[in-house]
């Protein structure tokens, strides 16, 4: 969840755990390149979650018309390490994720929901659920579950 180093960026060791609110946490999202080319939102953060939001556009879509796999993933990835961040600081990484895909999604948006399960210091497991509001049905529809892990990381710098 770090952020990138640059000129106009803070670097990851100017995040102290007690400054990490939603506009931080939105820093970091905007300081991923991937993230520049998928176009999630960070819409919730604090308390043990995270809520990502991604408006599903053609360029998110596998050659059947769905979205791709890899885009679920992402989301479930960022928004459970997201929600760790909450508890163990901005220093951390995912060390795994399991994405089970329940349905196929094709167009409105899609809003993943990571929350803690468990936490130490230096480890935490998050559940997230991806659900896909869409512009032809009243309720939304849960299209994705995960479980992540996520770990405590000490500063880096780059070389």
């Amino acid at each position: 969840m770090s952020l990138k180093s640059s000129d106009d960026r803070m670097s990851p060791a100017d995040i102290d755990h007690a400054d990490l609110d939603i506009d931080t946490a939105r820093a970091v999202l905007a300081g991923q390149p991937f993230n520049t080319m998928i176009g999630a939102d960070l819409t919730g953060f604090g308390d043990g979650s995270a809520e990502l939001v991604l408006t599903i556009e053609p360029r998110h879509r596998q050659q059947y018309g769905v979205v791709h796999g890899g885009v679920l993933a992402y989301l479930a990835d960022n928004v459970v390490t997201f929600a760790a961040a909450t508890r163990l600081g901005s220093q951390v990484l995912t060390s795994g994720v399991d994405v089970s895909y329940l349905r196929a999604a094709r167009a409105g948006t899609l809003r993943a929901i990571g929350t803690v399960v468990r936490h130490t210091d230096a480890l935490a497991i998050g559940r997230v659920e991806i659900w896909n509001d869409r512009p032809d049905a009243p309720d939304p529809l849960l299209c994705a579950i995960a479980q992540g892990t996520v770990v405590a990381s000490p500063a880096r710098t780059r070389r």
